[in-house]
């Protein structure tokens, strides 16, 4: 696999006075982010013991471990937070860690190279994937769905995709 240590989440801020966080979660089940042990930093030079205390608009107010001010709360916002992948779960065939996915190949059904996932997006109505295309000519969004995306095969580190018409650039109906 690609990553030893996988995002659950991201410090959003301060919360209250008294040294709480606001967190947001990546994981499918937002509270779970508490269940997998302190989580570290990206360079795993801090470590974080998180207690939820309650829901909060766009994620959870929570206590951090060795953090006991606002100052010292608000001085996070920013901070990512990671598990290692041992301590997650397996996932279905069809199931991905977005960290999997950054970095694979995507060619189309003939084979052609159409470039390389470099961020997966999830803004609320489905995973997007965002691939650079080769030799700096800019990127382009992916709907990450079974329909436009049938094979993603994590051992060879490349994926095969079907876009609509229309959906890539210089793809586009201008010339019908």
């Amino acid at each position: 696999m690609a990553a030893e240590k996988i995002c659950l989440g991201v410090i959003t801020g301060a919360f209250g006075v008294r040294g709480e966080a606001r967190i947001k979660s990546f994981c499918a089940e937002p509270a779970a982010i508490a269940d997998y042990g302190p989580l570290s930093d990206e360079a795993g030079e801090r470590s974080f013991a998180i207690t939820l205390v309650r829901p909060v608009k766009g994620g959870f107010a929570v206590r951090l471990g060795g953090v006991k001010t606002r100052e010292q709360a608000e001085a996070l916002k920013g901070v990512r937070l990671y598990a290692p992948r041992s301590v997650l779960p397996s996932l279905p065939d069809d199931e991905y860690y977005y960290a999997d996915l950054i970095g694979m190949d995507v060619h189309d059904t003939g084979g052609a190279l159409l470039g390389k996932v470099t961020a997966v997006h999830d803004h609320g109505a489905g995973d997007l994937l965002e691939v650079a295309q080769p030799g700096g000519k800019g990127s382009f969004l992916l709907p990450f769905t079974r329909e436009v995306v049938p094979t993603v095969d994590l051992a060879s580190r490349r994926m095969v995709a079907d876009p609509p018409r229309g959906l890539l650039p210089g793809d586009g109906d201008e010339d019908d």
